[in-house]
């Protein structure tokens, strides 16, 4: 097809804004692209464990041999000696445990793979930098497992159990020792709030991973919820269909198809966490007519880049995840290796506009300390707004202006 010069021009310009990002997307390698890797990882993990692939399929198996020490570690990925030492004194004082599953996923030829930054404890986490509750979940506490900061919706912890336990977690001051559900008698207190409170219009039940909790009581607490008038939508915090993603199962997805709206918020923070087992988790999700959305957070050595964000978004959307936030990181005690600076986020923010679709743009948020809420963050498109006019500069830089009235004159 033949154009204009002017638009072949304009064409050609266009190409030259994302022909850095060509050039290099194919180095940064999902979990379906580096598969073959990731099968070979799981080989060794299941003749290590003397186990079959079903058993590698039921995510009850997949719980009950978490690796949860230093042991064994070795036998699937390299570990020096000295980072087995790191491993054994950070687990003494935060809770460690990794899906055989999530294991596989960590390139053992990378030093530096960002699975294995998440998954496996370092010498970085003993530094006491930072505080347990930064956000004071407790003192916006309404109730033992009920956190509200906003005026028409609440959040109930469920469980302190996960699938892989976060080596950035905001929430390992709860982890504990051992694996806890909720008594169903509390859930039901929090539910008989929700119940007295009209204006409470959405419920987030979360944890922990709060599709680690029993098919039966996920059922109760959504046949209980979706019997109180005024709640409207039912929201699932999970991370399942990243790091334990044989969780999701027909039969919990029947359940959660029968109470909508429901939503299920996930969490990839890295295109190599995008698996076939994480692709059929997340569509069996969405064929049930469940929108999901993706809460990253920003993390130094693990996806503090802008490539590797806008791969990440743009394969999601592929697997049927809407992008939805990016959180920059939470001032946790023993999480400072993970920090970045706010500059790092508006950097990727900046590179994301006009260079992928819109649907591949989450909002950058930062929690205001003490629960002070999420509040947005983004570069600033908006020069000068005046009575008459404002003005602004697009996403390549460039100028323009728009009249700034409205027909009440």
């Amino acid at each position: 097809m033949e154009y204009s010069k002017g638009v072949n021009e304009r064409f050609e310009r266009l190409r030259k804004e994302i022909a850095d990002y060509e050039s290099i997307k194919g180095t940064i390698l999902t979990g379906i692209e580096d598969y073959e890797k990731i099968a070979y990882q799981k080989k060794k993990i299941l003749k290590y464990l003397n186990a079959t692939e079903e058993d590698y399929n039921d995510y009850r198996w997949q719980m009950k041999n978490r690796f949860t020490s230093s042991k064994g570690l070795s036998e699937i990925i390299n570990l020096p000696d000295k980072d087995i030492g790191y491993i054994n004194a950070v687990a003494s004082k935060y809770r460690f445990a990794v899906s055989p599953y999530y294991l596989s996923l960590i390139d053992p030829e990378n030093p530096a793979c960002p699975i294995k930054k998440q998954a496996i404890p370092s010498a970085e986490e003993l530094n006491d930098m930072g505080e347990l509750d930064p956000m004071d979940e407790k003192g916006t506490a309404v109730h033992e497992i009920i956190t509200r900061r906003y005026p028409d919706r609440l959040i109930i912890k469920v469980t302190n159990v996960c699938g892989m336990f976060c080596r950035f977690c905001q929430r390992r001051r709860l982890i504990g020792e051992t694996d806890k559900i909720v008594p169903r008698s509390k859930i039901q207190t929090a539910i008989e709030y929700v119940r007295e409170n009209r204006e409470i219009r959405d419920v987030l039940i979360t944890g922990g991973d709060a599709f680690m909790v029993s098919d039966e009581l996920i059922e109760w607490m959504l046949k209980e919820l979706r019997a109180i008038p005024h709640v409207e939508i039912i929201r699932f915090g999970s991370r399942t269909p990243v790091t334990l993603p044989q969780r999701i199962t027909k039969n919990l997805v029947d359940i959660l198809k029968k109470y909508h709206p429901v939503f299920v918020n996930t969490h990839f923070n890295h295109p190599r966490e995008i698996t076939p087992e994480a692709k059929k988790a997340c569509e069996m999700l969405a064929d049930a007519g469940i929108p999901l959305g993706n809460q990253m957070v920003l993390l130094n050595g693990v996806n503090n880049d802008k490539f590797v964000v806008r791969k990440l978004n743009q394969q999601l959307l592929t697997i049927r995840v809407k992008p939805y936030y990016i959180f920059h990181p939470k001032t946790v005690k023993g999480t400072s290796h993970f920090w970045v600076k706010i500059e790092e986020g508006l950097e990727i923010m900046e590179s994301l506009r006009g260079r992928t679709s819109g649907l591949a743009i989450p909002t950058y948020i930062i929690n205001g300390p003490k629960g002070l809420g999420k509040t947005p963050i983004m570069p600033n498109y908006i020069l000068y707004l005046g009575k008459d006019k404002a003005a602004f500069r697009n996403w390549q830089g460039e100028f323009f202006e728009v009249e700034n009235y409205s027909s009440g004159g």
